[in-house]
């Protein structure tokens, strides 16, 4: 489908890709990975054209087409969010256009038996077959379906575009690159603006699209959710795994360990090399070994081994000062801005060394809520009660904002240390991408990213005993988000913590605060035992609003179920077993011609319209009964309990 062939990108002296190759086929999930700086974004600039290679050349097959999505775009401000988002659907706009036109000429002429009046009925039997191809009959219902999977509410739909923030304008952009359905997607960071359920929704999106996908991330749950191949660029080549990011990972460090060795022994024939070179130079008895060995050195082709993984490193918060026992007592609290109310009835206790998350859907209250404890922001009702000796430590969304830029990278973290941790900034520079020169820069040049690997960096040096949070990872590489989870786990106080990253809160929070719908909820337990319970309430809130009736408890006043109860209990349950099997045999069916028709288009020479039509209507038979199995599972999961 595409193909990259020997592409070479350089800048003067300096080389960033060299003479790189690899295909990237039909349905294929490929996570690109790689340092910062090591050219991943370039490369999707590359195949989307906008970048040209010194060296080289992309092929792209005559019929691929491609959805971009960077990380940073404009979106329209004079049209409403419904409006913008069916701008992916131009080409069907211009079709039904086109139909509209030609069903009024027809319906204007009286020439029945003429070949132009044939001709129109050809060019309007094609229109129209077009159209239900591209999904014109199901457009509204797309629309409503991919808004409220990346998070919108259907409130949204009519406001204008200019009112969102610009975490939400890159969710309009991304509904637009999904709906218009490409042969490849290439997504730069696509989860850094979405919200867990999103994220969650995004994936299997992705995971049961027809066609191929390129992405970047830093979201390794993601990654393993989404792509089965793995492609890394390092140090100006590619290599290519046939599997997802943790095995990926395993083999990665298997081939360093190969290129270490290699390395070493390389470098120990140099150095033996250049010392014969060295000592016998000036003796003519020795000079064509000499040259010999020379011209061996300058032929040799050098092995290279990228840096050493920092996020062996071991980096630590210093000791919590001691505070009480009750951190932070929230008395039914709640916030609003003017006439738009947040959330409201807040009440939970904070106790000392607890690690906590704050979830939930952008817009519902967690930022409001960590500013409000930071004692930024006051709430509209309620009290938020601070206990003995609590030193709060804060990382806001905008941090990177508060420091200094006159001052380097180096002097922002030395004005804050103290202690022994000063003997060890450099390291903790280094666990957050700053090598070499980058310490002495002023932060007023620096990336935004960059300025927010400074704050946390900074942050990890001064005494505090509350940490507030709020999307620490938001610009970090995995090494870096690595590094900062671990010396979270090792810290000694207490922690609150924004972040939709699931991979980063694993292992980490034991408890889940939940923003929803206006109020706030408490989970007793880590970020997938969440999940868990949110998927299985989610399913049950679904069931009471599709269900015209309650199942009708059959316990007698005694508790017990007498016979006929029980009789009706076990037929109810035969029956409900019945409906699942007859739905699961007709998805086994519905999913083998699926399958027939994917083999059948993928050695297709010539398009056929009665096909493609067919097709659709399978994949809609099939998403309708997999909305059917779900119902009745869980309804013979009920069932089965109650018994």
């Amino acid at each position: 489908m595409i193909s990259l062939d020997n592409l070479t990108i350089s800048y003067g002296g300096w080389t960033l890709f060299d003479s790189i190759s690899f295909m990237i086929n039909p349905k294929d999930r490929i996570g690109l990975v790689g340092k910062n700086g090591a050219g991943k974004t370039t490369l999707l600039r590359v195949i989307t054209g906008e970048q040209q290679p010194t060296e080289g050349a992309v092929s792209i097959n005559g019929e691929c087409s491609i959805g971009y999505l960077p990380q940073q775009m404009r979106v329209a401000d004079t049209t409403s969010l419904v409006a913008e988002t069916a701008k992916a659907f131009d080409e069907v706009l211009r079709i039904e256009a086109d139909i509209e036109r030609l069903t009024s000429e027809i319906a204007s002429r009286t020439d029945y038996e003429t070949e132009a009046y044939a001709e129109l009925i050809h060019r309007l039997n094609e229109a129209n077959d077009r159209y239900h191809i591209l999904g014109g009959d199901t457009r509204e219902a797309d629309i409503e379906r991919t808004l409220l999977g990346l998070g919108f509410k259907r409130s949204d739909f009519e406001r204008p575009t200019r009112e969102f923030s610009g975490g939400w304008r890159m969710r309009i952009e991304l509904a637009k690159l999904l709906l218009r359905r490409p042969s490849i997607f290439l997504l730069d960071e696509p989860t850094n603006h979405l919200d867990i359920e999103s994220i969650q929704w995004l994936e299997e999106y992705l995971k049961n699209y027809n066609g191929a996908v390129l992405l970047i991330s830093h979201d390794r749950a993601f990654l393993d959710n989404v792509t089965t191949r793995t492609i890394e660029l390092s140090l100006g080549k590619v290599y290519d795994y046939k599997v997802p990011y943790s095995k990926f990972v395993e083999l990665r460090a298997e081939r360093r360990q190969q290129q270490m060795a290699a390395y070493e022994n390389q470098q120990r024939m140099i150095e033996k090399t250049e010392e014969f070179i060295e000592k016998f130079r000036y003796k003519p008895t020795k000079s064509n070994q000499v040259q010999s060995r020379i011209k061996q050195l300058e032929k040799i082709d050098r092995i290279e081994v990228d840096e050493e993984d920092l996020s062996r490193l071991n980096i630590k918060f210093p000791p919590a000062p001691r505070s009480g026992q009750i951190v932070a007592e929230v008395k039914g609290i709640g916030k609003a801005f003017g006439s738009k109310r947040i959330f409201s009835d807040a009440e939970f206790t904070i106790e000392r060394g607890q690690k906590i998350a704050l979830v939930g859907r952008n817009g519902e209250g967690k930022t409001t809520f960590a500013r409000l404890l930071n004692g930024e922001l006051e709430p509209t009702e309620g009290t938020i009660k601070l206990g003995a000796n609590v030193n709060i430590g804060y990382y806001a969304q905008n941090q990177d904002d508060l420091m200094d830029g006159e001052f380097t990278v180096f002097d922002t973290l030395d004005r804050v240390a103290v202690g022994d941790i000063r003997t060890r900034l450099r390291d903790i520079l280094g666990a957050f991408l700053f090598h070499g020169e980058d310490i002495d820069k002023k932060v007023k040049v620096l990336s935004g990213g960059e300025r927010s690997r400074l704050a946390m960096a900074r942050l990890m040096l001064e005494p505090y005993n509350l940490l507030i949070l709020d999307e620490p990872t938001n610009h970090m590489d995995m090494r870096s988000k690595d590094i900062l989870k671990n010396a979270l786990q090792k810290y000694d106080g207490t922690v609150v913590v924004v972040s939709h990253d699931r991979e980063f809160l694993d292992g980490l929070v034991d408890r889940i605060y939940e923003f929803r719908d206006g109020g706030v909820r408490e989970y007793l337990g880590d970020i997938w035992y969440f999940l868990e319970k949110r998927k299985v309430e989610s399913l049950a809130e679904i069931e009471r609003k599709e269900r015209p009736t309650e199942v009708k408890s059959t316990e007698s006043s005694g508790g017990k179920l007498s016979y006929e109860q029980k009789k009706e209990q076990e037929k109810l349950l035969r029956k409900l077993r019945k409906a699942v099997e007859s739905i699961e045999e007709e998805l086994a069916k519905v999913e083998k011609e699926i399958a027939d028709y994917d083999a059948r288009f993928a050695v297709a020479t010539e398009y056929n319209a009665d096909d493609y039509a067919k097709y659709d209507a399978l994949k809609q038979r099939y998403d309708h009964l997999m909305h059917e199995w779900e119902k009745a599972s869980y309804e013979l999961e009920i069932s089965s309990e109650n018994q």
